[in-house]
């Protein structure tokens, strides 16, 4: 009797988990290295460098609102095709970016390069949670999120040594690497799904639900009109969705999912997370470019960091399978909380070794984050709807890091960098809060038994 499923080896789930986190990272790697190249892109094509940033809020922007999509086409027709699609899109932005002609080319560009990365994250994921068990599956997600973190961390570098050399259309093309990987996961990725049709409209108002959210938390940086289209798309969107799910309780966004509190409070504890993560990636260029330093020297400091983020999986992994996915979340949060303060403290005086360890801590605090979200979420649902549980647990990791990127750009400029670095220490605890419920359910079996 054969079994779809392909063989589980330590070997099989090294390779595959690998190659899954180097296309993650070359997917992030379109918005950490795309940074570097923004007052070069501005000075091309003749816009200030706020609203070159418009290229990294769009990149974002779809990056999150289309992964819940994914999750969902991934539940219906397997994850072959819609990882494929992803890619196509991702590949098609890049080139697109790569040779636009004038500013609104590119923001174009940037839309479809960030709904094709976006089939990255949740897809990955999903390919680890279906394939492997227990502590390889541990492990698996580990190394993904340890590899995808260690190649963002040198999109700076990468973008800064590119545009030297090349100019900054070549850092635009950089993601098109993504297309190398493709071949050799081909054979551990399913084609199969359950045959269902997909729920359009209810993808379309779970879409722009979560484009408001986006909008509004980066209207700061942004200004009053982005801050109103973000106000209206949620206000007429979350009713909505909420009228569509009770009519369609099977639909896009099952009920089951919702009303699942382990995935609610799981997401909304990890999202605290990326929001560190987004926000010293801004805030780190941001406070050593102001001192003088160059965009490739900013590129070496973080290179340690993700020197750290291949090691973290090794630690991540066991101790996710010895504490469990909830007590790991929490790890997590205690040590994004202690990176902002560090970074906040950073940037008060302007100490690039301080600065250096608090993006350390981040890296490390991603690195087990996500694997511990992705378990969370993979064990508290039933693999019929995995795909889009995944998909709504990295739709709310991704809104978090655009959190963190809003309150860096927006309030920055009003109260400083380092007072907004210790703002968002407090996220995090929050995201503690959240948890409290998952891990007091933890200690009562052990209460019980003695």
């Amino acid at each position: 009797m054969t079994s779809p499923t392909p063989t589980r080896t330590d070997d099989d789930s090294r390779r595959v988990s690998v190659l899954l986190g180097l296309l993650f990272g070359l997917a992030g790697m379109g918005s950490s290295s795309a940074a570097i190249a923004l007052p070069l892109l501005g000075d091309d094509l003749g816009v200030g460098v706020g609203q070159g940033a418009w290229t990294i809020s769009l990149y974002a922007l779809m990056l999150a609102v289309t992964t819940a999509v994914y999750g969902r086409v991934s539940d219906l027709v397997g994850i072959r095709i819609p990882l494929l699609v992803g890619i196509g899109l991702m590949t098609g932005g890049a080139l697109m970016a790569a040779f636009a002609p004038t500013f609104g080319v590119l923001l174009v560009a940037r839309l479809v390069q960030g709904a094709g990365a976006a089939a990255v994250p949740t897809l990955g994921v999903a390919v680890l949670s279906g394939r492997y068990d227990g502590a390889t599956r541990g492990l698996a997600l580990g190394r993904l999120a340890g590899y995808a973190a260690a190649v963002s961390c040198l999109g700076p570098l990468t973008g800064g040594l590119v545009e030297h050399a090349f100019g900054w259309r070549a850092v635009m093309a950089l993601p098109i690497l993504g297309v190398l990987v493709i071949p050799f996961l081909w054979r551990a990725l399913t084609g199969e799904g359950t045959g269902a049709s997909l729920d359009i409209l209810g993808a379309v108002l779970v879409a722009g639900t979560a484009a408001g959210l986006v909008l509004l938390v980066q209207s700061p940086s942004t200004g009053a009109t982005v801050a109103i289209a973000g106000v209206l798309l949620l206000v007429l969107g979350a009713p909505a969705v909420a009228l569509r799910v009770r009519r369609r309780p099977h639909g896009f966004l099952p009920l089951t999912v919702i009303r699942n509190a382990t995935v609610v409070r799981s997401a909304l504890a990890a999202a605290a997370v990326p929001a560190a993560w987004f926000a010293l990636l801004i805030a780190v260029p941001a406070v050593l470019v102001g001192d003088g330093w160059q965009a490739w020297q900013v590129g070496l400091l973080l290179v340690p960091s993700a020197l750290v983020a291949l090691g973290v999986p090794r630690v991540a992994g066991p101790l996710l399978d010895r504490i469990g996915s909830g007590p790991s979340l929490a790890v997590a949060g205690v040590i994004a909380s202690v990176a902002l303060v560090l970074a906040s403290f950073g940037a008060a005086i302007v100490s690039s070794v301080v600065l250096g360890v608090a993006v350390v801590l981040v890296t490390i605090a991603f690195g087990l984050g996500q694997p511990s979200l992705s378990a969370a979420v993979g064990q508290a649902v039933h693999e019929d709807v995995r795909g889009v549980a995944l998909g709504v647990a990295t739709l709310l990791f991704l809104v978090g890091g655009s959190v963190g990127s809003a309150v860096v750009g927006g309030l920055g400029g009003v109260i400083g960098i380092d007072r907004s670095l210790a703002l968002l220490a407090v996220l995090p605890l929050l995201g503690l809060v959240a948890l409290l419920p998952e891990l007091r359910g933890l200690r009562r079996p052990a209460a019980d038994a003695a």
